[in-house]
């Protein structure tokens, strides 16, 4: 797994998210590109971190004026692309390397495939930060 270091402006942002939630953050990814935080927390934290119908997430969303954006951690790779794609259902992944760049192929339920892209390639976006972060994945590809 990868050496994270994380910015004091992360930080604070995860110390909001505990103070707020509960819920205890692991990483935080903020994405200024498309005024986003991403916070991985702890496995079994998710439900915590969202709230009864999302209630903490748009008490942050407010707070911050960002998007938010929660992902369980998990230490093997299948697992976490599982829960950066949830609900959609995963059926498998595959890596690839090609040209010395790395690339998961995710296979999703056809049923799913909308839901595992997102409205904008915005699901796609975040595994692509959350995982090269991780895992050091160069792309994804949806099957």
């Amino acid at each position: 797994m990868a050496n994270i270091k994380l910015t004091v402006e992360e930080m604070k942002y995860m110390a909001l998210l505990q103070d707020l939630t509960g819920a205890v953050a692991r990483d935080c990814i903020i994405d200024n590109e498309n005024n986003r935080i991403i916070f991985i927390v702890r496995p079994g934290d998710a439900g915590k971190a969202i709230g009864r119908r999302g209630a903490n997430i748009n008490k942050l969303r407010r707070l911050l004026g960002k998007e938010i954006e929660v992902i369980e951690h998990a230490d093997d790779l299948e697992a976490m692309v599982k829960n950066i794609f949830a609900p959609a259902r995963v059926l498998g992944i595959r890596l690839a390397q090609r040209n010395g760049r790395k690339i998961l192929y995710v296979t999703v339920d056809p049923n799913d495939k909308g839901r595992a892209i997102g409205k904008g390639g915005r699901k796609v976006n975040i595994a692509r930060l959350v995982l090269k972060r991780y895992f050091d994945i160069d792309d994804i590809k949806i099957r």
